[in-house]
C-alpha cells in the first residue's frame, strides 16, 4: 500500500520492508524507513488511498478544540480554588500566608503564623515615623525597639510586644518564639525596613512594645545579685547619646536604680536606646520624675553627692582646692555684688572623687553639660550632708563629658562599696570564729 502526501512534488513514498526511495537528486538515496514513519505518526492533514478514498482525520480540529477546552476548564477551576483558599486567609489574629513558600515553615517557627505585607503597605512607615515622637510615646504608651539583642532583652524582662516587623524568617527564628504568641507578626521587604530604620545596616527586626514599667519588669537575677547600694540621679541630661551611655555605665557598675528628672531627654528615645545597649532592661529606670517623687525612690538613710564642673552656682570657697590640682573655677567669685538668689544657694564641700564618700546607701547626681545641676539637686545634697565630687584634670582642659564623669564616679563608688561590704563580712566571720 502506498500513501501520498500533499506538497511533496519531488518524490514518492513507497512503503517497503527495508527502505524508502527518494528521487529528485543526482544520486538515489536510500533512507531508513523507520525514521520516516515516525514523521508520519504526527497528525497528517489527510491520507489518500490508491482507489481515491479519503480517510477521516485522526484527530479533527473539533476534537482537539474540545480537548483543549476541557484542559483549560480544569486549570481554571484549580486556579479558582487556590485563589478562594488564599482569599479566606485574610489576616485575623495569626494567619500564615507563607505556607506555600515552605512546607516546614510552621515547624521552624513553632506554630507561629505571620502576615506578609502586600506591596504599598505603609504600616511600618507609620509606626517608624510616629514612634520617634516623644508626644506619641507618652500619649499612646508605645516604644519602638530595633535589633535582635534589644528585642531579646525586652522579652526576657517581661515587656509586652504588640507588633513585630521582620524581613526574613531566619531573623524571626533568632528571637524567643514562645514569647511572641500574642504579637502581630508582619513580614516586610528588607528595602522597606532599610528605608525606615535608624541603622546604617538594619538587622531585619523592628518591634513595637507597650511602654515598659520599671516596677513590673523582671531583671536578670545575676545582675541584681551583683548590684550595690548605689543610686544614680540624672539631672538635666539633654543629650540622647550621653544619657544612653550613662545608663549603660550604671548597669555595668551595678547600680540599684536610675532616676531621671523631667529636664532629661526621654529615656525611650531611639538614640538613647541604641547607646544604652539594653540597660533599660537590666536595672530599673524611672523617667520623668519630679523632685518630690525622687525621695520616694531613695532609702531614708541615703547620702546624696553631686558631680558637676559648671561654676555658675559655685560661690563658696573650697578649702584645699589648689592642692587637689583643680582649676580656678572652684574659687570665690571676683564680683563684690551678689544677688539674694546667689546667697541662698547651698554651700557644698568639695572632695576629690577617689576620697572616701561611698560608705553606706549612696546616691550620685550627674548634671548636664549645658545647664548643670539644678537648685533642687544641690539642696537635696545639702540636706543629706553630701559633698561635691570632682575629677582632677590636666591644665587647659575645661571639663569632662557628663557620661565620662559618670563612669569614673560610678565605678569608684562601686569599688568603695564593695570594699566596705568585704570588711563587714570579715568582721562577721571573725565574730563567729
Amino acid at each position: 500500500m502506498a500513501a501520498l502526501m500533499y506538497n511533496v512534488s519531488r518524490g514518492f513514498v513507497i512503503f517497503g520492508e527495508y527502505s524508502l526511495l527518494l528521487k529528485g537528486h543526482k544520486h538515489q538515496i536510500l533512507v531508513n524507513s523507520r525514521r520516516y514513519v515516525r514523521a508520519l505518526r504526527r497528525r497528517p492533514v489527510a491520507v489518500l488511498y490508491p482507489d481515491g478514498e479519503r480517510e477521516k482525520l485522526i484527530k479533527s480540529n473539533e476534537a482537539a478544540y474540545k480537548m483543549n477546552e476541557k484542559l483549560f476548564t480544569q486549570k481554571d477551576k484549580h486556579r479558582e480554588k487556590v485563589s478562594e483558599k488564599a482569599g479566606n486567609k485574610k489576616w485575623s489574629g495569626h494567619v500564615s500566608e507563607c505556607a506555600d513558600e515552605s512546607p516546614n515553615i510552621k515547624d521552624k517557627l513553632g506554630g507561629l503564623r505571620f502576615e506578609k505585607a502586600p506591596p504599598g503597605d505603609n504600616r511600618l512607615a507609620k509606626v517608624a515615623s510616629v514612634a520617634r515622637s516623644r508626644a506619641f510615646r507618652e500619649k499612646e504608651g508605645k516604644v519602638l525597639l530595633e535589633g535582635r539583642r534589644l528585642i531579646c532583652d525586652a522579652l526576657s524582662a517581661g515587656a509586652s510586644p504588640q507588633t513585630l516587623f521582620f524581613s526574613a524568617v531566619e531573623r524571626l527564628q533568632e528571637l524567643p518564639l514562645d514569647k511572641l504568641q500574642q504579637a502581630k507578626l508582619i513580614k516586610v521587604r528588607y528595602e522597606d525596613m532599610k528605608m525606615w530604620s535608624d541603622l546604617v545596616t538594619p538587622q531585619g527586626v523592628i518591634a513595637v512594645f507597650s511602654k515598659p514599667d520599671a516596677s513590673r519588669l523582671t531583671f536578670p537575677k545575676d545582675a541584681r545579685y551583683q548590684s550595690v547600694p548605689l543610686f544614680l540621679l540624672c539631672d538635666n541630661i539633654r543629650d540622647a547619646g550621653n544619657l544612653g551611655t550613662i545608663l549603660r555605665c550604671a548597669a555595668a557598675a551595678g547600680c540599684d536604680r536610675v532616676l531621671l528628672t523631667k529636664g532629661c531627654v526621654d529615656a525611650w528615645e531611639p538614640k538613647v536606646l541604641r547607646a544604652a545597649m539594653g540597660a533599660h532592661f537590666r536595672l530599673p529606670v524611672f523617667p520623668n520624675l519630679d523632685w518630690d517623687e525622687i525621695s520616694k525612690h531613695l532609702p531614708k538613710d541615703v547620702v546624696v553627692h553631686v558631680a558637676d564642673n559648671s561654676v555658675s552656682f559655685i560661690k563658696a570657697p573650697v578649702p584645699g582646692q589648689r592642692e587637689n590640682g583643680s582649676s580656678d573655677e572652684y574659687s570665690d567669685s571676683d564680683s563684690d555684688e551678689e544677688s539674694d538668689d546667689e546667697l541662698s544657694l547651698p554651700c557644698l564641700k568639695s572632695q576629690v572623687y577617689y576620697g572616701s564618700w561611698a560608705q553606706r546607701n549612696t546616691a550620685l547626681v550627674i548634671g548636664g553639660e549645658t545647664h548643670g545641676l539644678s537648685l533642687e539637686a544641690r539642696r537635696l545634697a545639702e540636706e543629706t550632708e553630701g559633698k561635691r565630687l570632682f575629677v582632677p584634670m590636666a591644665p587647659g582642659v575645661e571639663s569632662l563629658n557628663s557620661a565620662m564623669a559618670a563612669s569614673v564616679l560610678l565605678f569608684e563608688g562601686r569599688r568603695q562599696l564593695l570594699q566596705l561590704l568585704d570588711k563587714r563580712r570579715r568582721r562577721t566571720r571573725s565574730k563567729i570564729i
